[in-house]
């Protein structure tokens, strides 16, 4: 009768291969189950990636959308909130310039003065807003910031209508200032001419938030509350009667423009809107295409459970077997 066996070198060797194969596998597993996926993706499509492809390709973009309209998200709000401080401040001050009454004006019109001075700060501050170090209000000139300080301001309008007669004298130099083109946007305004391009929020989806320093409604503002800071200044030499004209004239003019202002925060407020419309759309495009995804790759948790457990035994049955083994020897077999 003829036997056939293998050396006690070659068991071992092949006890380590079928041991190290399986562990192998059972790693792989543990990757899937951990994972989500399968950890040969081409073996599980055959080979065909053009369609995760596709799905992979369309989440890379989506996820720069994300971004981007993140960015977008934040600047909106951000200049949602500047408009919002602006408008509250123009109002108080509108309120307080056309309460001056007729008589006992000398402290009401200093104090409102003041008020005004103090304002203005504040207007430019607001107009002066940057998010993550990119100005709101300065166009493409993100870096800089739009307008000078408010001291710069008030000096420029001081020289322009010292010397004026009449608070209608003192509007009309000051109007021109802000209009000639050598005045308030060659001296104060610092931003860009060209407005901030539309930003990209989604495929084939744009917002554009245009808003600059030197817009017309901001311009009627920071000239009318200028002009209500230097109505009681000495060097423009205004008359008692003239410097209530004055405030008054700039209180109306405040309250003039609020109905500008709530357009322009509806403007801004309609692209807030329309970017937290594309941020839905976009988040239900991604878990749309990363469920198609999962279908092409994803592992089965129960199957990959199951095979694990089966691997396992079999590990533990390799293990039984080589211990047995390795105890084999002519003594014991002679016992």
């Amino acid at each position: 009768m003829s036997m056939s066996s293998i050396g006690d070198l070659a068991r071992t060797l092949m006890f380590q291969n079928r041991s190290t194969e399986i562990r192998t596998e059972i790693s792989q597993l543990t990757q899937e189950l951990a994972s989500g996926r399968v950890s040969d993706v081409s073996a599980h499509l055959n080979g065909e990636f053009s369609h995760l492809a596709d799905i992979e390709h369309s989440l890379e973009r989506l996820s720069s959308f994300s971004t981007a309209t993140a960015e977008a998200g934040l600047f909106a709000t951000t200049m949602q909130l500047s408009l919002e401080n602006l408008d509250q401040r123009t109002g108080d001050l509108a309120n307080s310039l056309t309460a001056i009454g007729n008589f006992g004006q000398d402290i009401n019109r200093a104090q409102v003065s003041s008020q005004a001075k103090s304002e203005l700060g504040a207007m430019i501050g607001s107009l002066n807003q940057a998010v993550a170090g990119r100005s709101l209000f300065a166009g493409i000139a993100t870096d800089h910031v739009p307008l000078e300080s408010a001291d710069a301001l008030l000096q420029e309008i001081r020289t322009v209508i010292t010397g004026s007669a009449t608070a209608d004298d003192a509007i009309t130099a000051a109007r021109a200032w802000f209009n000639d083109p050598a005045g308030f946007e060659a001296v104060i305004y610092r931003g860009s001419a060209q407005s901030l391009a539309p930003l990209s929020v989604g495929k084939n989806d744009e917002v554009s938030l245009t808003l600059r320093a030197d817009n017309s409604t901001f311009r009627e503002v920071l000239l009318n509350t200028t002009l209500a800071a230097l109505a009681t200044d000495g060097t423009v030499g205004l008359s008692d009667t003239e410097q209530t004209d004055l405030l008054k004239k700039t209180g109306v003019g405040l309250t003039n423009t609020k109905d500008d202002i709530v357009g322009l925060r509806a403007d801004v407020g309609h692209a807030e809107a329309r970017i937290d419309q594309a941020e839905a759309r976009n988040s239900a495009t991604k878990a749309s295409l990363e469920f198609a995804r999962n279908k092409l790759i994803g592992a089965d948790p129960f199957e990959v459970t199951t095979r694990l457990q089966s691997v396992q035994v079999q590990l533990q049955s390799l293990y039984t077997v080589t211990a047995r083994t390795s105890s084999l020897n002519l003594v014991n077999f002679l016992r």
